[in-house]
C-alpha cells in the first residue's frame, strides 16, 4: 500500500528472463500488494519458486511486449500500476521514487539516460542515449509538453484513472507500445513527470543485438512521433 492506495507491479516475462530474486527485490520494498507476471512460464521449477511469493500468473495468448504490459495492466484492480522488467535491469528500490511522485502526478516515467545511474554492460550505448534524449526533446517541442529524455523506458507508474483514459489509444503489441503510451499521455494533457532511474546490467546475459537492430527501432519511433504530431494537428 502507498497511503490508502494499493500497488501492483506488472512484469512482462520476456523470453522467460524473469528471476525470482528480482521479483523479491520489488516485493521486499514493503509497498507492493501484488506482482503480476505476464508470459509463458513453462518450467515447473521456476513456476513453483515464483509461487512462494505473492505473484499472479497471466499466460500470454498473443506475443509482444506491448501486449504483455497491456494484459497485465488490465488484469489487476490496484490503484497504482507500476511496469518493470524481471531481468534485473532496474533496481527495486527505484519504485519508491515513482511512488513518491504519484501523489502529485498521474503518470511517472523513468529515464535511463542520466550518466551517473547508467551501469556498464546495461546496454545503454551512446547511440541509444543520444537518440532517446533527442526524441524526448522533439516530443517536448512538438507537443509543448514537460521535458523528456527517454521515450522507451519500461519502468513507469500510472494511476488507474490515467491508464483507463489512454488504454484504448495504446494498441501496439511490440516495443513501440512504450512510446505510444507516452505520447498518449502527452496528447491527453495528463499530469506526468519524468525522473532518473538506475539502469544496470541484466542479471541474465542477453545476446548483444547488432547496431542495425537499434537503428531500425530508432527510425520506427521517429516515424511514429512525426505521424502522431500530424494526426494530432488535424
Amino acid at each position: 500500500m502507498w497511503g490508502d492506495k494499493t500497488v501492483a507491479v506488472i512484469i512482462p516475462n520476456r523470453d522467460g528472463q524473469s528471476r525470482l530474486d528480482v521479483i523479491y527485490e520489488f516485493d521486499s520494498t514493503g509497498y507492493v500488494d501484488e506482482v503480476v507476471l505476464v508470459g509463458n512460464v513453462t518450467q515447473p521449477a521456476v513456476k513453483n519458486d515464483h509461487l512462494q511469493t505473492r505473484v499472479k500468473f497471466l499466460e500470454q495468448k498473443e506475443s509482444g511486449l506491448g501486449q504483455a504490459i497491456r494484459d497485465g495492466l488490465n488484469k489487476t484492480k490496484a490503484d497504482l500500476l507500476i511496469v518493470a522488467e524481471g531481468d534485473g535491469s532496474f533496481k527495486g528500490k527505484d519504485i519508491l521514487k515513482l511512488l513518491s511522485y504519484s501523489d502529485d502526478f498521474d503518470v511517472v516515467f523513468g529515464s535511463r539516460t542520466h550518466l551517473p545511474l547508467i551501469e556498464k554492460r546495461s546496454g545503454m550505448t551512446f547511440f541509444r542515449r543520444i537518440v532517446n534524449d533527442a526524441y524526448g526533446k522533439l516530443i517536448s517541442i512538438l507537443f509543448l509538453s514537460s521535458p523528456l529524455t527517454d521515450v522507451a523506458c519500461t519502468l513507469r507508474l500510472t494511476n488507474r484513472k490515467a491508464w483507463e483514459k489512454v488504454s484504448r489509444q495504446c494498441r501496439s503489441r511490440d516495443e513501440i507500445f512504450l512510446t505510444e503510451w507516452l505520447l498518449s499521455v502527452v496528447k491527453n494533457r495528463i499530469r506526468f513527470i519524468e525522473i532518473p532511474v538506475h539502469f544496470v546490467a541484466p542479471k541474465k546475459r542477453i545476446r548483444k543485438k547488432p547496431f542495425f537492430y537499434y537503428f531500425k527501432g530508432a527510425l520506427k519511433i521517429l516515424i511514429y512521433i512525426l505521424r502522431a504530431r500530424v494526426v494530432n494537428s488535424k
